[in-house]
């Protein structure tokens, strides 16, 4: 990511070293070989390089004219050089990417609790469009120049790179992160970056995608939490909407935000009031919303949970209700009923 962003800077930098040497090395030759001091040496070197074309300070000797010749031939290709270099990256865009870049690298060092999305393919994409319908924070991380010139064409946070490299995930903000989806389009490529994540950061949440199934087992070992197959899933929805029309129906309606109701999950942390309360209380607030699940602390997971069972810390509920609600509904706006 770094040879792009710096490269026109480089090109001028180099030309100002080079000029800068040249007028000190013309100072100093006209001081010590025409015994000048300091101003009338500058003046007589910068006259030069620049071909102003002004009439000698003083007259020169032999040895001056020497350096006068080398001095213009090398002011001239100096010049020359700087000049394309600004042209040449004021016209590729190179200095406005450069500010891009450095804008999006403010961004991401703003982000808390976001996603790393590795891997920008079509499932990769389809996870970016669902995180930013749900306001979702997100950062993309790929080093293919398609996928990468179509993230940025969406004006997705980005960062260019090998998701598997340690730096990348870094620069990425894994240690800020509240979860990572390895989402390439290789098994192999996306078992090393569960590796690299989970080295990093071992709580990280990580889910990974597997074409293969065979790549599942190698990638819950490197550690993911949660391995998705998009060709297995696409499968069983397929033979759902054959064999249950309807409930495919009401699956693909669950998850939509453009619906009257969207699920939601809420947990139960460390000193909310939610704990050792009972469901009922919970979502007495908002009797509309329906519990679908609760996940207990040890993964055991109760679908359709009784009203009357006690919240504990690390609980994880799974909720159907309208997004007003569940927006309000949350661990500080619990009031127990007697």
């Amino acid at each position: 990511m770094q040879a792009p962003t710096t490269r026109p800077f480089l090109r001028i930098a180099l030309a100002a070293g080079l000029a800068t040497i040249v007028i000190g090395a013309g100072c100093v030759g006209y001081m010590v070989i025409e015994g000048w001091g300091f101003w009338d040496a500058l003046y007589m070197t910068v006259i030069t390089i620049t071909t102003v074309g002004f009439r000698e300070v003083q007259p020169l000797s032999q040895g001056g004219r020497i350096i006068t010749i080398l001095l213009a031939l090398s002011g001239v290709g100096i010049l020359f050089y700087a000049l394309l270099s600004l042209v040449q990256a004021i016209i590729e865009g190179e200095l406005a990417a450069y500010w891009g870049r450095r804008a999006m690298k403010g961004e991401l060092e703003k982000l808390r609790g976001h996603f790393i999305l590795c891997g920008f393919g079509r499932v990769g994409e389809a996870i970016a469009h669902e995180f930013r319908s749900h306001h979702i924070p997100f950062v993309v991380v790929d080093s293919n120049p398609e996928a990468i010139e179509r993230a940025r064409q969406q004006g997705y946070l980005l960062v260019e790179g090998d998701a598997s490299r340690d730096e990348v995930l870094l620069q990425a903000g894994i240690q800020r992160a509240r979860g990572l989806l390895a989402a390439s389009d290789s098994d192999a490529g996306n078992t090393f970056i569960v590796l690299a994540a989970k080295a990093l950061k071992p709580d990280l949440m990580v889910v990974a995608r597997a074409a293969h199934p065979d790549s599942e087992h190698a990638m819950r070992r490197a550690g993911a939490d949660r391995v998705i197959s998009p060709y297995t899933l696409a499968g069983r929805r397929m033979a759902l909407a054959a064999v249950q029309p309807l409930l495919a129906e009401v699956m693909e309606a669950l998850p939509s935000r453009s619906g009257p109701q969207v699920v939601a999950e809420l947990e139960v942390t460390p000193g909310s009031n939610w704990q050792s309360h009972t469901l009922r209380e919970a979502l007495a607030p908002c009797r509309g919303v329906l519990p679908l699940a609760l996940q207990r602390a040890d993964g055991q997971v109760i679908v359709a949970p009784d009203p009357n069972t006690v919240l504990a810390v690390g609980d994880r509920l799974i909720l159907l209700g309208q997004e007003e609600e569940l927006e309000r509904l949350t661990p500080a706006t619990l009031q127990p009923t007697g």
